[in-house]
């Protein structure tokens, strides 16, 4: 017997007396990962630590203006937090310039892109649903420049990342272009 809401999810915890399993992260705590661009990321919490229910990263990029083309995942939605500065993102019909507590929600298949063109940096979060392990998406970023197109579309396949250009990926859009745009004009 549920004595559960219809608008709750299953039961996944049927114990009677709960347990001590929460974890905590100190706000200074290192980045987990640190990409040759100077990005950080710190990996909040992980497919691994969630037990697949979600993954959630704190993401700074540096003044460099750069980002992602657009792109859709089919396993998982992906949402945009904006902590501080700004981030140029793609919501499948129109660029926008998110600012500090702007959101953006990105269904499984809704295209969508991010990257910095503000010349400042800045910071945000990502959270996954379901959790996949995109800590070996973003710290394999380095090395696609040195893989041959075959080895590239695989990496991407692998990691739920599907690109109008797949042999280009995330590199495929010029965002030295869009960032020289946005002197002529504000998307907000």
């Amino acid at each position: 017997m549920s004595f559960l809401s219809p608008d709750y999810p299953e039961i996944i915890y049927s114990g009677d007396e709960g347990e001590t399993s929460a974890t905590f992260r100190p706000a200074d705590t290192p980045p987990d990962y640190t990409s040759p661009g100077g990005a950080t990321y710190h990996y909040l919490s992980t497919r691994l630590t969630t037990d697949g229910l979600f993954g959630l990263y704190r993401n700074r990029l540096g003044p460099a203006v750069g980002g992602t083309s657009p792109h859709f995942h089919r396993t998982m939605s992906e949402a945009f937090y904006v902590l501080s500065g700004e981030i140029h993102v793609f919501d499948g019909e129109r660029w926008r310039d998110a600012t500090r507590g702007d959101y953006l929600y990105v269904p499984p298949g809704g295209v969508h892109s991010f990257g910095n063109i503000s010349g400042e940096p800045t910071e945000f979060l990502i959270l996954f649903a379901p959790g996949g392990a995109r800590e070996g998406y973003f710290e394999g970023l380095e090395h696609l420049g040195g893989m041959a197109d075959q080895e590239r579309a695989d990496f991407f396949l692998r990691h739920d990342s599907f690109f109008t250009d797949m042999t280009k990926g995330p590199a495929a859009d010029s965002w030295e272009d869009r960032a020289a745009l946005r002197k002529a004009f504000k998307t907000r």
